[in-house]
């Protein structure tokens, strides 16, 4: 919201200094994001007057001049073709800034005659795109400030610019009158009244407007208009030129100037159409779909069906809220035009904008609010200023539907400004603060302005009394103790199993490591991420640029930054989070684990051995076992690019995911300057089921005091086919019964070949049966054996060995 410092005055009678203003808004919380103050930029610049202009002795286009200066006489080249003796000019001196050409002046030559300054142009200034010569004063003395003579012969063009920033549930504060009545109740003027003139009509309106009956529930409960007649769309005043200019709108002409004027004073969005382009009546409506309609800022827009419109007699002429249509627009010719001014429901506006990605100063008011029982003395305000601009004639007004009723109470409650703040505020002074704020108050009920939409309960009275307090005066209090006794758990069950899983890693032997979530694209890359959606935008380092995939990137650096420095034999592991996108709920929870080297035995006179693709098995089933995962899962190869195809697995359920392990792709070990080679773990902790009944203890110790019974048995298969096949169809005859298959032998080679056949291998199971209720009888025992039999055999394509 963009607004000028006469503006506000116009709605604000106070003395207060710009630096106050300031304050106060921040303060409120209309923050400040800009001051564009043009007195500061002009303040260097003097009065001076031309004395005597001659022919430059070696340039045609070049006048020599003596000019009258507050240091005395100086001479300057000028170029401008108005030079000349006797009038009055803008200084810039040596040493100042110009602003319209960007540039420090300095004592320069000009085709060998110095110069000690130079005479301003208009654009040299910014004060417009005025270029043709350098700027004749009608007044001043030698010496005066050029800003001193603005302020008295051009005020607007030394008006400070304020730019503050608008939350969404203060649309209020998105008219200029909106941000007087807080600094008014702050404390920092009176806000002046505001008188809606009594507008006589001349003739009826002879354009009908009507409501479908489908959007006055929702989409547009009130809609109104009056036709002048007779108006001249010339250029706008002056004044109102430069309040548009120095908030960054651009003049076009007096009719669309002035509803520009009202959206930025009154918070009150307007349209006029050129009524003698308008055929018929004027229907407000949700179009069917398929539309077109060539709006003001040039470009052509297909409606979508439900969205409203309005349409005349031969199609449609506006974007309702959003933006008017070029067809029904003003121009200079204009001398008939019809003022509209209606409430449209925000979400319905919102989705609109959005859909078609129109960005419209009236679209960005409508969507967050604008006050419904302001549309006819908007209007009626709107009209007056049309006939004292543009004169006319104005007809009796042409409406359809009512304001919405926006009726609510609270009740203010002063001690919660205590509880709920903590600030200790007068009742007096609270019930001062809401009425200078608009409220109505009645005995302790509290009814909110019609403006005011985000006012939803009495801790929003609450808010406005310490917000216009100011929240500065709060003062640090210790909390109070309170003996709760036993505190209940705080914890999740996710971060019960982050805590386990990293007590269990640590416990396994592994040093924990805390790297950074950001890492470098190429690494990202390497584990399947690097793409926009995770990329920083204002990364730190080249080397912290995305959001890290996946654990492993971070452990293996840091495994380099090892290796570098001497210590080959490293265990690593980190429990943190990993992203794949940028938006919340895009990050899940890892527990990670690294080997790289050969172990180390807790028994000192053990051997050493490399680690393998095992070991990385074993400590991802100790962490899912801890964690609370199923006995029993699959195991499968369908592993990313990261790791080794062939010595890798990925250990779920189904297609959830559990957790990956494996030795890691040695190209992804290059890249990342590990030498040798490296097994790892990746634990998905969320994807673990989580118990069907929630207990707070253990469960019951089950044991069997019955004795388990082993039977071994080898098969004959093809060298391809995986032990895993052979384990998981004997774990499938009897899911009670059998409480664990383990390969003990596996007979492989060119003696196995010899014995066997050429492409055969041996595979030796360990089958354990667990009896609960009585001992198995060798007829039993002997059943379940020929089942085992029967399964692996037909799974593995093998037979059993003799």
């Amino acid at each position: 919201m963009k607004f000028t410092l006469s503006w506000l005055k116009d709605h604000l009678d106070t003395e207060a200094s710009l630096d106050d203003i300031l304050y106060a808004l921040t303060d409120l919380g209309l923050e400040v994001e800009e001051v564009v103050n043009p007195a500061a930029k002009l303040a260097p610049f003097t009065i001076a007057k031309v004395l005597e202009a001659t022919q430059h002795p070696d340039a045609d286009r070049l006048r020599v001049c003596r000019v009258l200066t507050d240091e005395g006489e100086k001479q300057i080249v000028c170029g401008a073709p108005n030079a000349r003796a006797g009038i009055t000019v803008v200084l810039c001196k040596p040493g100042d800034y110009v602003p319209g050409i960007d540039t420090t002046l300095g004592v320069g030559k000009i085709r060998g005659v110095e110069s000690h300054g130079m005479m301003a142009s208009e654009r040299e200034l910014e004060l417009s795109d005025e270029h043709n010569g350098i700027i004749e004063l009608a007044s001043g003395e030698v010496g005066d400030k050029f800003i001193d003579w603005l302020a008295v012969n051009r005020p607007g063009t030394v008006d400070p610019m304020i730019h503050v920033k608008v939350t969404p549930n203060r649309p209020d504060a998105l008219g200029v009158r909106g941000i007087a009545r807080d600094l008014a109740a702050r404390g920092l003027g009176t806000l002046k009244p505001l008188t809606v003139p009594q507008i006589d009509g001349q003739f009826d309106c002879p354009v009908v407007v009507q409501i479908d009956p489908a959007l006055k529930a929702k989409g547009c409960p009130h809609f109104a208009g009056r036709l002048i007649r007779g108006v001249t769309n010339g250029p706008s005043p002056d004044w109102l030129q430069q309040r548009l200019k120095a908030i960054g709108l651009r003049p076009i002409s007096a009719l669309v100037d002035i509803t520009n004027y009202f959206t930025f004073g009154l918070n009150r969005p307007l349209h006029v159409f050129d009524a003698a382009k308008v055929q018929g009546t004027l229907c407000i409506h949700p179009v069917a779909g398929g539309e077109e309609l060539l709006a003001l800022d040039g470009k052509t827009y297909t409606l979508r069906a439900g969205m409203m419109a309005i349409s005349d007699g031969v199609g449609v002429e506006s974007l309702a809220g959003i933006m008017g249509g070029e067809v029904s627009g003003c121009t200079p010719e204009t001398t008939d035009v019809f003022l509209e001014s209606a409430w449209w429901d925000p979400i319905t506006i919102a989705a609109t904008g959005r859909a078609l990605r129109i960005n419209s100063d009236a679209r960005y008011r409508f969507e967050r609010g604008v006050d419904p029982e302001f549309t006819l003395p908007g209007l009626d305000l709107a009209t007056q200023m049309v006939l004292d601009l543009c004169g006319g004639t104005p007809s009796h007004l042409a409406q359809d539907g009512a304001p919405i009723d926006t009726a609510r109470s609270y009740r203010l409650n002063p001690a919660r400004v205590i509880s709920l703040v903590g600030m200790d505020i007068p009742e007096a002074e609270q019930r001062a603060t809401l009425e200078a704020l608009g409220f109505t108050l009645n005995g302790d009920m509290a009814t909110p302005p019609s403006w005011r939409p985000d006012v939803l309960g009495d801790a929003d009275l609450i808010e406005e009394v310490a917000r216009v307090a100011s929240l500065t005066k709060l003062v640090g209090k210790p909390l109070p103790r309170v003996n709760t006794g036993v505190p209940r758990p705080i914890l999740t069950p996710l971060q019960q199993r982050e805590r386990t899983a990293r007590r269990t890693i640590a416990a396994l032997g592994y040093n924990e490591c805390v790297t950074y979530s950001f890492i470098d694209e190429a690494a990202a890359k390497l584990f399947g991420g690097g793409d926009d959606a995770v990329r920083v935008d204002n990364p730190i380092s080249s080397e912290m640029s995305h959001l890290r995939p996946d654990l492993l990137p971070g452990l293996l650096r840091a495994a380099a930054r090892n290796q570098a420095r001497g210590f080959m034999d490293l265990a690593l592991a980190e429990i943190g989070p990993a992203f794949s996108g940028g938006e919340p709920g895009e990050q899940h929870l890892q527990a990670a684990g690294l080997l790289i080297g050969q172990t180390v035995p807790r028994d000192p006179f053990g051997s050493r051995r490399p680690v393998d693709v095992f070991d990385a098995k074993a400590d991802a089933e100790a962490v899912l076992a801890a964690l609370g995962a199923p006995a029993r899962v699959q195991i499968t190869r369908k592993v990313a690019g990261w790791w080794h195809p062939g010595r890798s697995g990925v250990i779920g359920l189904g297609p959830n995911i559990m957790a990956s392990f494996g030795e890691v792709h040695p190209k992804v070990l290059a890249e990342m300057g590990i030498k040798g080679t490296a097994v790892a773990f990746t634990v998905l902790v969320a994807n673990i089921p989580y118990p069907k009944t929630k207990t707070p203890t253990r469960p019951a110790l089950s044991i069997s005091d019955l004795q388990a019974v082993d039977r071994d048995f080898a098969f004959v298969v093809d060298k391809g086919v995986e032990g895993l096949t052979a384990v998981n169809a004997a774990l499938g005859v009897d899911k009670v019964l059998i409480e664990s298959v383990r390969i003990f032998d596996q007979f492989t080679g060119d003696k196995a070949e010899a014995q066997m056949g050429a492409g055969k291998k041996s595979i030796a199971l360990t089958v354990r049966l667990q009896p609960t209720d009585k001992t198995l009888t060798e007829a039993e025992i002997e059943a379940v054996s020929a089942k085992v039999i029967e399964k692996v055999t037909k799974a593995t394509g093998g037979t059993l060995r003799s």
